[in-house]
């Protein structure tokens, strides 16, 4: 559901964007790593976070 619901908001940006005739911000290639950046530091947060508490405890 969250990828349905992902696909779906990134259509309707694309569309605004494509409406407003705007140009994206970025690159493709810059804007996927950029992603990709993203969901590495989301999934490292928690792991660093709990290797701290680990050695605090």
């Amino acid at each position: 559901m969250n990828l349905l619901l992902s696909l779906v908001i990134g259509l309707g940006v694309g569309l605004l964007y494509g409406a407003l005739d705007f140009r994206s911000p970025a690159p493709p290639a810059i804007a996927l790593v950029g992603l990709l950046g993203m969901l590495a530091g989301e999934k490292l947060w928690p792991m660093g976070r709990a290797l701290v508490a680990g050695w605090i405890s």
